[in-house]
């Protein structure tokens, strides 16, 4: 059996920078880990996250480091002694006992070294000198000529985290270091050093597809191996001058594997087992949990253009989901927990598709395990973003071999459902000014979106679909981000126009757009400490990445909301505008139902406390986006929307069973007065499907614009439409009062309104940083109530919950006016 040795412990950092004297000359060091992390954890800079302390660390990426270890081995003549690195950043030179054993320029792929003549009896050195990606990045430049690149920094001309040198939700910290874990491991006879496995249906039957390559130690000897999953087991022998194996299993009727919101995530141990011919040795084995379920992405033509459809198990869906960012920017903090934690916040919040973009990393195992068990379908991302790649040598090598990584290491997921080109760069050639200044025959990345990658993927995962792009409408003769065709990215709404432009676009599959808004006040205070905070403060200032961002911030607010004159209203007005845009662009969506199959949102997460589009903050926290998202994504939604110069209630229905209830509806003045009203015995909204409801005349037609709107119920489900923008409606100031009941780990909050409240969030993050809210903009007409569960080890009483800083609402906002 393979022996393994870790060697995550006992490293040393020094800088190779003569004049940073004041540097120790070892500095502990962490593996996995990275440069910035060692130097914060000796104090020996400040944390970048915090104030604007990210300026004083952009001499670490432009600088030579070098990690030392010694370990214990004991040399074997009858055993082959590999080093294996999981992952290096980026440029390295590795020596072993003085010896360069190789050089390394890939942050996305495993290296192993054959070390077996160097490993010395006793303590043995091995370090890694990593050079600066700065450097290199100007080395390439020289050697490939400039390239377009919307972002600063050469991470298109190296196999590096883009996003490392900076984004508009991103700092610029260029790390280095030994960011997964590496090892020792030693071996007789073979080992298994490429295993693709993959999981199918075959008509109500499971298709395990197995393709295992070995290495070999010097002589042949004939081998067996064992495959078992579910009770079957097949053993396959491997004749001595042989070095791979491909062969099939069969499960007989197998639980399906769905997304969550359909059903259930039944997974099968797959255990593979080398073992040599004529003993029962172990010499290697191999462990995966796979689930079983039919994939097919339908792009083909109808009457509206061409489709982006994913069908699961013959279902064809309409994919809630949201785009997935490095969660830090120091990506080897990033645990198991925290990463079940994430994905666990977006199920709660009605994602079923997380996409993992361009500009950052592969996650790591526990990533897509996570989402395995949790029905969290995952769109991939091949690591390229928003320029231009060279394809000539040596990075071309570089990116097959991280593929051929990077596929064989994810393709056994049963979450994993698209491989995607690259994120903007067809887009960004077509339209954003590139094509001037590359020159005539210059490469700038397409043989890899049409050629490498699609045949790359092919070979090795032929039962995955691969599209091109993001967006990309599946030919090169339509213009890349067309409504009709393929996935859409909207990002003239937010940088351009208002979020009410939405609705001008019906995609057949919107992969990206998004709608900016500071993270929770809490996560400010912890990162920020000017004195006082406000919007343009030294520190949330820097903490705002986008091109003029806060003026698109007010912008945006334009025609919606009133311009915010304190700090406290300008946070909680950006964050309630950017609920309602999102919430606004989704609902459109959705509710064209039948042309229309995805809305994704931009982003997630983030990967430090900055204003981004994110819904869940870098702490963790959830914004009111987060809220919105968990109620535009309900697998049974109501909406109302503009129909034929009218106004339809529209039932959404992504449940596996009809809906069918009564649906009734009033117009009302704000202080509860119906107007006029009406009452359909039954609606039926079958599974899979949009059911419009014209309403009627003396529904749709306000007398009073500024002090009516429209409310429309259908069993617990309830939607509504006002006739003006909040800016124009007679919202009085809030009149509420509260009650504070202990339960189990924390307090239930039952706000009754007085009189009419729009939008009403308690920001429990103002109680207690730590404390969570199952609810947010809830809407309340005269009399009615909503209890909000928080969650807290705080005492709180009904006192702390003040009217204005814990309990906002659109009131607040316009009423003051």
């Amino acid at each position: 059996m393979i022996e393994k040795t870790e060697l995550n412990s006992g490293w040393t950092l020094s800088c190779n920078d003569t004049g940073r004297s004041r540097l120790p000359a070892a500095i502990p060091g962490t593996v996995p880990g990275c440069v910035h992390l060692d130097l914060i954890a000796n104090r020996l800079i400040p944390d970048p996250y915090i104030d604007v302390n990210e300026i004083s660390s952009d001499w670490i990426g432009k600088t030579d480091w070098t990690y030392r270890c010694t370990f214990e081995a004991m040399p074997d003549d009858g055993r082959v002694q590999e080093l294996v690195f999981d992952g290096l950043d980026t440029i390295a030179v590795i020596s072993l006992n003085g010896e360069e054993i190789g050089r390394t320029f890939n942050m996305h792929r495993t290296y192993r070294f054959d070390v077996s003549r160097l490993l010395k009896a006793g303590q043995n050195e091995l370090t890694v000198t990593f050079r600066s990606a700065y450097a290199y990045g100007a080395e390439m430049e020289e050697h490939y000529g400039y390239r377009p690149n919307n972002y600063p920094g050469p991470g298109n001309l190296m196999r590096k985290m883009a996003c490392n040198f900076g984004w508009d939700w991103g700092p610029t910290l260029v790390t280095a270091g030994v960011w997964k874990p590496v090892r020792l491991e030693s071996w007789d006879r073979a080992r298994l050093a490429e295993t693709r496995v993959s999981a199918t249906l075959a008509g109500g039957d499971g298709l395990v597809k197995v393709h295992a390559r070995l290495a070999r130690q010097g002589g042949t000897t004939p081998l067996r191996l064992i495959a078992e999953i579910g009770g079957v087991t097949k053993t396959v022998a491997i004749d001595a001058d042989e070095d791979e194996s491909a062969f099939e299993l069969t499960l007989p009727s197998p639980q399906l594997w769905w997304p969550h919101h359909l059903g259930a995530q039944p997974l099968y141990p797959l255990t593979l087992r080398l073992i040599g011919d004529g003993s029962d040795d172990l010499l290697d084995a191999h462990e995966r949990e796979l689930g079983f379920r039919s994939l097919r992405l339908d792009t083909s033509a109808d009457e509206h253009g061409s489709a982006f459809t994913f069908v699961i198990n013959d279902v064809p869906l309409f994919i809630c989901g949201a785009n997935w960012i490095p969660d830090d920017c120091f990506p080897p903090r990033v645990t198991a927990e925290r990463y079940a934690a994430r994905i666990e916040e977006a199920k709660a919040a009605n994602i079923h598709m997380l996409r993992v973009w361009g500009g950052g990393i592969f996650e790591a195992d526990e990533f897509y395990e996570a989402c395995d068990r949790a029905g969290m379908l995952v769109w991939q991302d091949f690591l390229f973003a928003c320029a231009a790649y060279p394809e000539e040598e040596p990075l071309r090598s570089e990116i097959e071999a991280e593929v051929r990584d990077n596929v064989v290491r994810l393709m056994p997921h049963a979450s994993l459902v698209l491989w995607n080109g690259n994120n903007e760069n067809i887009w960004g050639f077509d339209e954003w000014g590139w094509r001037p200044i590359i020159k005539a025959g210059e490469s700038w990345g397409l043989g890899y979106y049409l050629d490498l990658l699609p045949k790359l993927c092919v070979e090795l995962d032929p039962d995955r679909p691969y599209y091109p792009g993001s967006p990309y409408s599946g030919s090169m003769e339509i213009e890349p981000n067309a409504d009709g065709h393929g996935c859409k990215h909207i990002w003239d709404v937010w940088n351009d126009v208002g979020y009410e432009v939405y609705r001008n676009y019906i995609p057949r599959f919107c992969s990206e757009f998004g709608w900016q808004a500071p993270p929770a006040w809490a996560t400010i205070e912890e990162s920020v400490h000017d004195a006082p905070l406000t919007p343009q403060s030294n520190g949330v200032f820097h903490h705002q990445k986008a091109t003029q961002g806060n003026d698109k911030l007010i912008c945006g607010l334009s025609g919606h909301l009133p311009e915010p004159r304190t700090m406290d209203d300008w946070h909680f007005a950006t964050q309630l505008n950017q609920a309602r845009a999102i919430r606004f662009g989704v609902e459109h969506m959705r509710s064209h139902r039948n042309i229309c199959k995805g809305a994704v949102v931009w982003q997630f997460n983030d990967c430090w406390p900055v204003t981004s589009w994110a819904a869940l903050d870098s702490a963790g926290r959830r914004k009111p986006l987060w809220y919105a998202l968990k109620t535009a994504y309900d697998p049974r939604l109501l909406t109302i929307q503009p129909r034929g110069g009218g106004l339809a209630a529209v039932a959404v229905n992504e449940r596996t069973l009809f809906w069918r209830a009564k649906i009734s509806g009033k117009r009302v003045t704000l202080d509860g007065t119906v107007l006029a009203e009406f009452e359909f015995w039954r609606l039926l909204c079958d599974r899979f499907e949009a059911k419009e409801f014209p309403l009627p005349e003396d529904i749709v037609t306000p007398g009073s614009p500024k002090d009516e709107l429209i409310v429309v119920q259908m069993l617990d489900r309830r939607a509504f439409h006002y006739f003006v923008e909040d800016i124009e409606l007679a919202l009085p100031a809030p009149q509420l009062t509260v009650d504070v009941v202990g339960i189990d780990g924390g307090y239930e909050v039952k706000v009754t309104a007085q009189n009419f409240v729009k939008d009403l969030c308690l920001m429990a993050d103002r109680l207690d940083p730590d404390a969570v809210v199952d609810s947010m903009l809830v809407t309340l007409l005269p009399g009615e109530s909503h209890v909000f569960a928080v969650k807290t080890a705080k005492t709180v009483v009904a006192d702390d919950i003040v009217i204005g800083t814990v309990l906002r609402s659109a009131n607040d906002l316009v009423a003051k006016h």
